[in-house]
């Protein structure tokens, strides 16, 4: 421990937490991304029935949308660290018992799905217990916010562009049962570095350890309470959850039926997503290093500006190739600038003893949209044809990212705060929003 000049004391700069997390989050993330591909081809190569195919990806996320909202008391309770490491120890051999019951002949298609809601439950408190973590390795580092949700950030789009072509080769040469057995060993490696790198205490800034007040039912429920009272977080993750829904749509429907009417093939598919996660890497690196130095409202808007509406239109215009790829280019790169505000803000507004259960309710609520998006997309393409329904969704996606910006409370993006809040981030210092609790802080991804 050192002083600093008024003499009060300050914990010694460690790296080691943050190293340890972006590192998990790579291993984690790709095998995830690895298995979104092996699964469900698995799934509709052994059954030839594309209901299926989807009954499992419908299994998958909808247990993890209801659980993470439900368990983020127990994150608060027990500690992130604790959490991430035994939902991914569990994931891990929920993953492996998958090509186990094939190989012994008991893998009948309802057990599948009984593992992989399990799965998808055990994956939402995981990933929430993560994004808990970050205040205090931001605290260990030193760091400025926007850096470290930068960080992630980029972390999830590389997985987002690696991992895909990775699984397609795996597949390719091993089969997906094989890619499967690779994701679980990605989970017990995470596990293993969260345990060994991870701060292993959750404590406010005072360097108290927190306790937990009440029961279960009234912890969730004071949970709750603060983000029905916080209108500009309430705001954001609303925002958040219509364009996750439309952007849900899009790559499960829309670009596909685009891809296929226009003879471009599935290729095409592959070339526009790997784009725009290719640029938003770009964007999240620049984020990571400039953002906590950028107007931040200005910046949140002119992202979502630039990465939502204009995808719809130049698809629905029939735009050339070229002009697709640049406009999807331009989108995924303000696109990268998007999650470290959303990821700093949060982070900074939700009091560190509501931390878990506040951020797993906003994550739930920004979430609950996307396994209805690609069934919402199909039906209404089935109704009046792929150019309104892009054009529609492309207006709500204008709507939606620009009016809440015009609200009072969102001049709250770029209001500074008196004194160092709790979440111990000496470049972004915070106060109270609601005066009967201390100040914290927690994180969203968006695409």
């Amino acid at each position: 421990m050192s002083t600093n000049a008024t003499g009060a004391e300050t914990r010694p700069r460690s790296r080691r937490g943050l190293v340890g997390l972006l590192t998990s989050q790579a291993i984690s993330l790709t095998g995830t991304r690895i298995s979104a591909i092996a699964l469900p081809w698995f799934v509709l190569v052994s059954t030839g029935s594309a209901t299926k195919t989807g009954m499992v990806a419908f299994c998958e996320m909808a247990p993890y949308v209801v659980v993470k909202a439900l368990t983020g008391p127990l994150v608060d309770r027990l500690g992130p660290r604790r959490v991430n490491v035994a939902g991914d120890l569990a994931s891990a051999v929920t993953v492996a018992t998958i090509p186990l019951l094939h190989t012994l002949g008991l893998l009948h298609f309802g057990v599948l799905l009984a593992l992989v809601a399990l799965l998808g439950a055990l994956r939402g408190p995981a990933d929430s217990a993560k994004e808990v973590l970050i205040p205090d390795i931001v605290a260990d580092a030193q760091v400025p916010t926007e850096r470290v949700t930068g960080l992630t950030g980029t972390i999830e789009r590389l997985a987002s562009t690696i991992g895909p072509a990775v699984a397609g080769a795996i597949v390719g040469l091993l089969g997906p049962l094989s890619a499967l057995v690779l994701d679980a060993v990605s989970f017990a490696l995470s596990a293993i570095i969260i345990a060994a790198t991870a701060p292993r205490r959750h404590v406010a800034a005072e360097g108290h350890e927190e306790e937990s007040v009440g029961g279960y039912v009234h912890q969730l429920r004071e949970g709750f309470d603060y983000l029905r009272r916080e209108r500009l977080l309430r705001s954001i993750i609303g925002m958040v959850a219509v364009t996750n829904l439309l952007d849900a749509a899009m790559f499960a429907v829309l670009v596909p039926v685009w891809a296929r009417d226009s003879g471009r093939g599935p290729a095409a598919v592959g070339l526009v997503a790997a784009v725009l996660s290719a640029f938003a890497v770009g964007g999240s690196l620049l984020a990571a290093t400039f953002a906590h130095r950028l107007p931040r409202r200005t910046t949140y808007l002119l992202g979502y500006f630039i990465a939502g509406a204009p995808r719809f239109v130049a698809l629905a215009l029939g735009a050339p190739v070229w002009l697709v790829l640049g406009v999807h280019a331009v989108a995924g790169f303000g696109s990268g600038f998007i999650n470290p505000i959303i990821g700093a803000v949060v982070l900074e507004r939700i009091p560190r003893r509501l931390l878990g259960r506040v951020n797993a309710l906003g994550d739930a609520v920004a979430w609950a949209g996307i396994p209805f998006g690609g069934l919402l997309g199909g039906a209404l393409i089935g109704l009046v044809g792929l150019s309104p329904v892009m054009l529609v969704f492309g207006g709500i996606y204008f709507l939606v990212t620009t009016l809440p910006g015009l609200r009072p409370e969102w001049h709250e993006l770029d209001r500074p705060r008196a004194g160092v809040g709790p979440g111990g981030d000496p470049h972004r210092p915070a106060t109270a929003a609601d005066p009967t609790v201390e100040v914290g802080t927690a994180s969203e991804p968006v695409t």
